[in-house]
């Protein structure tokens, strides 16, 4: 699009691929922050900068700057992530950060409560297991998601590997986050034995190129996964780029390509809302690169970079249309996508307790609510995964649920691993209800600047309220879908639960109903900047109906719609339809 580029593009433009002033930042000891610019290159290299809100007003009456510190995010590509990297995760939450760890929606770790004087040891320990954060954040692809658990299947095992090698194919090419957090040093599969990188530059040398994203990257962030039917847990049709599993005799078949969809939206701007990828066709499992590729250039080139709230994908697909978008990732990739293959899915929750895979091996998944590991009594949750991990056995696969599953033990393994989680009081915590097993929210207050509202720190206990409502109409055992966050830009994907609550403002949210239970519909605008006592009598109505209207099995998001509470969404601008109607 014609304009005036953003101020984010004046800053990529001038960093020299993501440097910035970045080392100057972090040697300024007059402040706990970083240059303004640099807060915007910091997070290419998987950083935010934040601040406690809880004290803002104190500090700010004792004329003190902002409690800053910083959120570090550790990119898993697929969740995939060996003991060993899970202890020196462990180590690095409890040396460096606020003593948690927190699992992300797209299967990554986040150290919350890093200050500035510690970023290097923190990021330099995250890559001495062999993981990094590089492109966690920022205008460029990031967390590559799978289908959970590699180890159920060949045909998971297949799509977990392909993950990571799209992951790496999309990984940007500067050599500046090696340098301002390792010391210059490049990693050793970049060099050859002269010691210049494999393009034969040295690291001195500042004339980079970065063969897809170019000098100013993409116009804004980008997400992507890959999902095995019938298990939608990667909320398919949120990404920017999905590749559903085909599959034929156990096999890996090939892929249907998803494409343009996003949760972001802001209050009050109707021209921003969620939308559900499309279908544009199949692909074999040889070309997933090419259309990552030709998907991400597509963007690049195309996309507008002079309104960021206008920069997703979603936005440049409903603009240009599909089959235009089809057509420029057909010509890029040098391929021609075959029709659609059928699939379904059924669900977006993970399968918890002891499964037994195809190999004879066991698989146990763990909730994790919200996402953070903590010692808190009478559970000691990170304690005893701490224990786990020692045992050097199997993976440890991060869920886009924001769950563990502890992955490819044998019996004994599993006897093992049982008798640590009941000592520290994991087992004897009892199982979560249907409600809160569903559950997902952002971290929210204190520390997102975008937060508007509580989400971690509140759902939990909402969840509580709602359960005993439940009960009381006989639909404990029910699994509904409940989504918070304390903004509108969707980092739990809240406009695809059945039951989405987005922060308005201090203890008020609005409140969202009637997305499909599989992920395959948006929800709609039900009630607006509501209080917690307004929305308990709502949900409790409406709970009072379902249980005394519903047909069968029906699901709570589809009983809405049939009954007429909500009409169903069908497109991204249709979500917007009813705001303002509502009271």
């Amino acid at each position: 699009m014609s304009g005036t580029p953003s101020d984010v593009e004046r800053i990529k433009a001038g960093s020299r691929h993501l440097r910035g002033t970045l080392e100057r930042s972090l040697e300024d000891r007059l402040t706990g922050a970083i240059a303004e610019d640099d807060a915007q290159l910091s997070k290419f290299h998987g950083i935010y900068q934040q601040d406690d809100r809880d004290v803002r007003s104190e500090r700010r009456r004792q004329r003190l700057e902002p409690a800053y510190s910083f959120m570090i995010r550790a990119r898993v590509p697929g969740g995939v992530c060996t003991p060993g990297q899970w202890l020196a995760m462990d180590e690095l939450a409890r040396t460096h950060a606020n003593g948690t760890l927190r699992l992300t929606t797209r299967q990554a770790f986040q150290f919350h409560g890093v200050i500035k004087t510690r970023l290097r040891a923190t990021i330099r320990g995250i890559n001495e297991c062999l993981l990094d954060t590089l492109a966690a954040c920022g205008d460029v692809n990031r967390n590559v998601m799978a289908g959970v658990n590699p180890w159920r299947s060949v045909l998971h095992a297949r799509v977990a590997e392909l993950a990571r090698e799209v992951s790496a194919h999309l990984t940007p090419a500067t050599g500046a986050y090696h340098e301002i957090w390792l010391d210059g040093e490049k990693l050793e599969s970049d060099r050859d034995e002269s010691g210049r990188d494999e393009s034969g530059r040295d690291e001195s040398d500042r004339d980079e190129q970065e063969p897809i994203y170019g000098t100013t990257y993409l116009p804004r962030k980008f997400k992507m996964g890959l999902v095995v039917p019938p298990e939608n847990d990667i909320d398919v049709y949120s990404q920017d780029l999905g590749f559903i599993a085909i599959e034929e005799e156990g096999e890996l078949a090939g892929f249907n390509v998803v494409v343009g969809g996003g949760m972001g939206a802001s209050h009050g701007e109707p021209d921003t809302w969620p939308r559900l990828g499309d279908v544009i066709g199949y692909c074999r499992p040889e070309q997933v690169i090419a259309v990552s590729e030709a998907v991400v250039t597509t963007q690049r080139d195309f996309g507008d970079r002079t309104n960021r709230k206008h920069a997703r994908l979603k936005y440049t697909i409903e603009d240009r249309g599909v089959d235009w978008f089809r057509g420029e990732v057909e010509r890029r990739a040098g391929l021609e996508l075959a029709p659609a293959r059928p699939f379904r899915f059924t669900t977006t929750g993970d399968r918890y307790g002891w499964v037994e895979g195809d190999d004879g091996l066991w698989h146990r998944t763990l909730f994790i609510e919200n996402g953070r590991i903590a010692d808190r009594e009478p559970v000691s949750l990170l304690t005893a995964l701490r224990e786990v991990a020692a045992l050097g056995r199997g993976r440890f696969i991060l869920t886009p649920n924001q769950n563990v599953t502890l992955s490819g033990l044998d019996d004994g393994d599993r006897d093992r691993v049982s008798d640590i989680l009941r000592r520290h009081g994991v087992d004897g915590a009892g199982s979560p209800s249907a409600l809160r097993s569903h559950s997902l929210a952002c971290v929210g207050l204190p520390t997102c600047a975008l937060a508007m509202a509580e989400s971690e720190r509140y759902l939990p206990d909402l969840v509580g309220r709602l359960e005993e409502r439940l009960a009381a109409h006989g639909l404990e055992g029910e699994p509904i879908v409940i989504r918070m966050t304390g903004c509108p830009n969707g980092c739990a994907r809240p406009y695809l639960a059945e039951i989405g609550l987005v922060g308005k403002a201090p203890g008020r949210y609005n409140l969202y109903l009637g997305a499909g239970f599989s992920g395959d519909r948006l929800n709609r605008l039900h009630r607006e900047n509501i209080d917690e006592e307004t929305i308990l009598a709502e949900l409790d109505g409406l709970f009072a109906r379902y249980a005394a209207e519903r047909d069968g099995a029906e699901r709570f998001g589809d009983f809405l719609v049939r009954a007429g509470v909500i009409r169903a969404v069908t497109s991204g601008p249709d979500f917007r339809a009813d705001e303002g109607k509502v009271a």
